[in-house]
């Protein structure tokens, strides 16, 4: 076997040193001949990490968020807030104390979000769909951790305007190196012209000081008929959001319809296109818009057709995988995947798909404190699943 290792080395220093026009498909075959010993095959088609449950017992899980302390807290979309002991252990009373949610649909609890100073404060943050099946909104409460229940629970946002349905809430919150507050929304389906609509808070990302006020600098403030909150605008439906501190820069992605799931780097008063310019078509086969681009609307730095349905995003910033360190993990449901993304500038490509072994429906993708990736199965029988370096 070395002998012919030798042989083929020697013939592909001598093919690459000439100019041959088919000389990649000439390569890939010499490559292939070239026979290894069964355990360095083994060894090199190894996927390089491992998978273990870290916890289960949870009813649709939609976001996990670390503490300090190394315990985790997990929403369950029915309406449940639960906490995992370091070790994975479930605790079994769910968290009393949660507002009060409306659930059916896509509607529920999202996302859960400890603040900057929660070792002080214990204060944290969840969002979640308000109101009733014919007037529902985006909530988002602010509350303090106790040992089995919230206290001092206060709503500090409520989307505007009402909308009736159970669909296209987003839900996922960020902080800024300002301490303000990131939340992503919906535009509620039925409503999707209006996330070209100022006047509202539907298909838009609002920018929030940590009370619920609006920071001066938001960049509607001022501006006649605009909701101060608003961000950015012209979004569909963005379910994953995550700051990347090493780049400076807010991340998102949102779902197309058929096609036309989008990343998107966040900038300030942006219009990000929707429903003017998409990579997606209607449900029904139905043309949207004749436009993938459109003047005064901004790019995705990447998009999928056909759709993967993405959930949860994290910027990987662990050393457990120094190869993947920067990039942008994102989780997806109807694909079924994790897609490895690098970002460069506003333009991004997909690397790698990673994780699809496990078959499951993927809500949430974290970076733990461990460095290891954190997963959340999309399940009425969900699971915290981590990804740990061999």
């Amino acid at each position: 076997m070395l002998a012919a290792a030798a042989v083929s080395g020697a013939l592909f220093a001598k093919l690459s040193t000439r100019k041959l026009s088919a000389s990649p498909a000439i390569l890939a075959l010499l490559i292939a001949s070239v026979a290894l010993p069964p355990g360095q095959a083994q060894a090199q088609s190894a996927k390089p990490y491992t998978i273990e449950t870290f916890a289960d017992g949870l009813d649709s899980p939609w976001s996990i968020a670390f503490l300090p302390d190394g315990r985790a807290l997990i929403t369950e979309k029915p309406g449940q807030l639960r906490l995992v002991a370091a070790d994975g252990k479930l605790v079994n009373a769910p968290i009393a104390g949660v507002p009060k949610v409306f659930y059916g649909g896509q509607a529920g609890l999202f996302d859960v979000l400890p603040s900057h100073d929660f070792a002080q404060s214990q204060q944290i943050f969840l969002s979640y769909a308000c109101g009733t099946r014919s007037a529902n909104h985006l909530c988002v409460a602010s509350a303090k951790l106790g040992e089995n229940s919230l206290a001092n629970v206060k709503e500090i946002f409520r989307s505007q305007m009402a909308k009736s349905g159970s669909a296209h809430y987003g839900g996922r919150m960020a902080w800024l190196p300002d301490n303000t507050l990131i939340v992503t929304l919906g535009d509620g389906y039925s409503y999707r012209e209006e996330a070209q609509n100022l006047s509202n808070h539907l298909g838009k990302i609002v920018r929030l000081n940590a009370d619920g006020s609006v920071p001066k600098d938001n960049p509607f403030v001022g501006k006649q008929g605009a909701k101060p909150e608003i961000y950015s605008y012209g979004h569909r439906n963005v379910q994953g959001l995550a700051y990347d501190a090493a780049n400076k820069r807010l991340i998102a992605h949102e779902h197309g319809p058929r096609g036309g799931d989008e990343v998107n780097v966040i900038t300030p008063g942006t219009n990000y296109g929707w429903p003017k310019a998409t990579y997606g078509i209607d449900y029904t086969g139905a043309q949207i818009s004749p436009y993938k681009e459109y003047e005064g609307t901004q790019q995705p730095a990447i998009y999928w057709v056909p759709s993967i349905a993405p959930s949860g995003i994290t910027v990987y910033n662990g050393d457990m995988f120094p190869q993947w360190k920067g990039n942008l993990l994102v989780g997806a449901l109807k694909a079924q995947q994790v897609s490895r993304v690098v970002l460069r500038g506003n333009k991004a490509s997909e690397e790698e798909v990673l994780f699809k072994e496990v078959g499951a429906r993927f809500r949430d993708v974290r970076t733990g404190p461990d460095g290891a990736i954190y997963l959340l199965t999309d399940s009425s029988d969900g699971k915290v699943l981590r990804v740990s370096a061999r």
